[in-house]
């Protein structure tokens, strides 16, 4: 037992629960200044990934990550995507549980799929894709799918060209385990060197999608009397359409 806490902290692994851990990756000597990288690890198994909206709740108000997961129960929330210039409409496909957010199938080539309806499907999955196509193949096997840009391909390479744009970061990521990786960046990447930055470390990534980038850029965290809020370039949270949240998995899910 000894043995195993001295190897979780020299990981520099924080366990907040059972199934769910939280680290602060520090960015290489080129990133000077730069703050760390905030992971939090979810076993899929232990946590149930879920969908949270406006559209999909009836609730007409945009919220913070804070307060949705206040709302709805979650034990930790992140951005679900990007959103039209209406404020509320996903940009990409959207569908949870039997209801289309969004029905729109762009280039976007990345999907996360949760919630599936046959046995022995992955419980959570980032999958890359080409098109409508094979967004319907996956509609019969989840009941959950959010379209989003591609940060990492499977397995574990790169899809961004350098840029000069730079931006704090929300991301979704899935390592070699199949686990649930939000991923938080305050100090703005390019995302060419936020991603060098992920690949190099020892988190196993092996696929990644972009959330949201800047000021609506945002995680929040409550669980076991651990909370923890973080947001964007702005400085403090701004009210947003969705977000992805996790709850305890019910013992017989």
């Amino acid at each position: 037992m000894l043995l195993s806490c001295l190897l979780l902290l020299a990981a520099g692994w924080r366990t907040l629960a059972p199934g769910m851990e939280l680290r602060e990756l520090a960015v290489s000597a080129r990133q000077p200044g730069s703050q760390p990288i905030v992971v939090l690890r979810m076993d899929p198994s232990r946590w149930e990934i879920t969908l949270v909206s406006g559209s999909g709740t009836g609730e007409s108000a945009s919220r913070t990550a804070r307060a949705w997961a206040g709302r709805h129960r979650l034990a930790a929330a992140i951005n679900a995507g990007m959103y039209a210039t209406d404020g509320t409409t996903h940009v990409g496909y959207m569908e949870c549980d039997g209801g289309v957010r969004s029905k729109s199938v762009n280039a976007y080539r990345s999907v996360a799929a949760f919630s599936p309806k046959r046995a022995g499907e992955p419980r959570f999955r980032l999958i890359d894709i080409r098109g409508r196509a094979e967004m319907e193949r996956l509609r019969a096997r989840y009941a959950c799918l959010v379209q989003n840009l591609r940060l990492v391909q499977r397995p574990g390479v790169s899809r961004w060209s350098q840029q000069p744009k730079k931006w704090s970061e929300a991301a979704l990521g899935e390592d070699r385990q199949g686990r649930i990786l939000f991923l938080f960046s305050p100090t703005p990447f390019s995302m060419h060197d936020l991603i060098q930055e992920l690949l190099a470390s020892d988190l196993g990534l092996v696929a990644a999608q972009h959330l949201e980038g800047g000021g609506p850029a945002q995680l929040y965290i409550h669980v076991d009397g651990f909370e923890r809020e973080m947001a964007g370039s702005l400085g403090a949270a701004v009210p947003i359409p969705h977000v992805l949240g996790v709850r305890p998995r019910s013992a017989t899910q």
